[in-house]
Order: C-alpha cells, then sequence, then structure tokens
C-alpha cells in the first residue's frame, strides 16, 4: 500500500502554478509543496505571491515567486526564461482565470476579449510554452488545466467563462493528442462550486442556498475535496491519463438542474 501512496508524491519535481496569488492557486501551490514539489507561484499581482511563498518556506517546502501576465507571450517565455534556473517544470497547474459576472445582452467586447484571453488564450501560451521547454530537456511532465463544470454545462450571466472553459477542455484533449509521443500529459480539472474566499459571501446567501438545493450531493465543495484529484492529475499516480476531464463538482453534471 505505501508504493501506491508514494506515487502520489513529488519530491524534487519543480513544479509551476499560475494564477497563485489567492484562491485555489494559493491552496494548489501549499498541497504541491507539501507532497514534496520545488514551487514556483505566479501571477500578475506578484506583490501578493511573498505570503504565498513565506507560507511554504516557513512549512520547510522550496517556494519562489515568479511575475507572469497569461495573456502574454512575452511574459510567459520571460517567467518561464527565470524558471529555468531550477530547470524546465516537471509539472504545470494551468490555474489562472477571471470571470465577468452580467447578463448575456449587457456582456461588452471588451468584457469577452478580457475573459477568453486569460482563462483560454492564457491556458494555450502556457501550456504550449511549458510543453516546448520539457520537450527541450528531453523529459516528460504533467501539465493540469482548471477549467469548471461549466465547461460542459451553463449558466446564467457567464457567458464568456462557459465559453472559455469549455474551449479549456477541448484544449486539453487537442493537446493530450499531440503530446503524448513526447510523455507530456496533459488533463483538466474541472472543479464544481468550490468555496473560496472571492465567492463565500454569495455561496452562503439566499441565492447561492438556492444554488446548493441543485446539487445532487446538496453541498458546495471545499478547497480540499480538489486536493486529491489534483495529485491524482499531477504525480506519477496518474501516469496513464492523459486527455481526461476529472469533475469535482457532487455529481451536479450529471444532474438535469
Amino acid at each position: 500500500m505505501s508504493a501506491a501512496i508514494d506515487r502520489f508524491r513529488l519530491d524534487g519535481r519543480v513544479v509551476l502554478v499560475t494564477g497563485a496569488s489567492s484562491g485555489l492557486g494559493t491552496h494548489f501551490a501549499q498541497l504541491l509543496a507539501d507532497a514534496g514539489a520545488r514551487v514556483a507561484v505566479a501571477a500578475r499581482r506578484a506583490d501578493k505571491l511573498q505570503a504565498v511563498v513565506d507560507a511554504i518556506t516557513q512549512g520547510g517546502g522550496q517556494a519562489r515567486a515568479l511575475s507572469l501576465d497569461v495573456t502574454s507571450a512575452a511574459s510567459v517565455r520571460a517567467c518561464f526564461d527565470e524558471l529555468a534556473s531550477w530547470g524546465a517544470p516537471d509539472v504545470v497547474i494551468n490555474n489562472a482565470g477571471v470571470t465577468v459576472t452580467r447578463p448575456l445582452l449587457e456582456q461588452t467586447e471588451e468584457d469577452f476579449d478580457h475573459v477568453l484571453d486569460t482563462n483560454l488564450k492564457g491556458c494555450w501560451l502556457v501550456a504550449t510554452e511549458a510543453a516546448r521547454r520539457m520537450v527541450a530537456a528531453g523529459q516528460g511532465g504533467s501539465i493540469v488545466n482548471v477549467a469548471s463544470i461549466l465547461g460542459k454545462r451553463v449558466a446564467g450571466g457567464v457567458a464568456p467563462y462557459a465559453i472559455s472553459k469549455a474551449g479549456v477542455v477541448q484544449a486539453t484533449k487537442a493537446m493530450a493528442l499531440e503530446l503524448a509521443r513526447h510523455r507530456i500529459r496533459v488533463n483538466a480539472l474541472l472543479p464544481g462550486y468550490v468555496v473560496t474566499d472571492l465567492n463565500r459571501d454569495f455561496l452562503t446567501s439566499e441565492a447561492g442556498e438556492k444554488l446548493r438545493s441543485r446539487i445532487p450531493s446538496r453541498r458546495f465543495g471545499e478547497m480540499a475535496d480538489l486536493d486529491g484529484p489534483l495529485l491524482l492529475l499531477a504525480s506519477d499516480a496518474g501516469a496513464a491519463m492523459s486527455g481526461a476531464t476529472v469533475a469535482v463538482d457532487g455529481a451536479h453534471l450529471v444532474s438535469s438542474l
């Protein structure tokens, strides 16, 4: 049994987590550090990354902060250039994402571009650059694209977000197909409604309660619910998995509501 558990470890692996200055990104960074990885945390808000680095290093882990704007190819290349002092990444958690919430007929072109450039183009820029670095280093690796159950279903008021995450799901499959020959696995994690500091007020509101009642499990997810699935996709425990979309949603996707 211990040998199976050991396959979830990431000791000495170089891991990059994008969108790591808050929420799921911060949580994922700490989780991966606890699993033994050397973790590079990246975000546009580079000033907010130091607290993440401090928390990891104070717990005995290794971490560093990198500035990254996923919508800029030049910034993505610069981030990987800086990471190169640790070597090519073994694992990339493509987590950076944004949303704009308002009715479809009130959405603007700027709203659409902001969401799609970050969530979909940013995912593509980071994943392809990571893959180039892995191939150049002659190594395989794992790329985990953080999508959403809204990549497979829809909700009102978040059309660009749902469109972008559907693109991430399809991009994951396309990347997995072409990168398998290079021993690079690409999978997507699809969280359902997970409680974070950013959405806690809504999810605990009357509207949030109505939403919770439509989830078959009748509960919102906690960030810790994503730990096992993320480690599975990132580590050797998931060595035969590529092109998979792993939903963590309390059976929401399979419901009709």
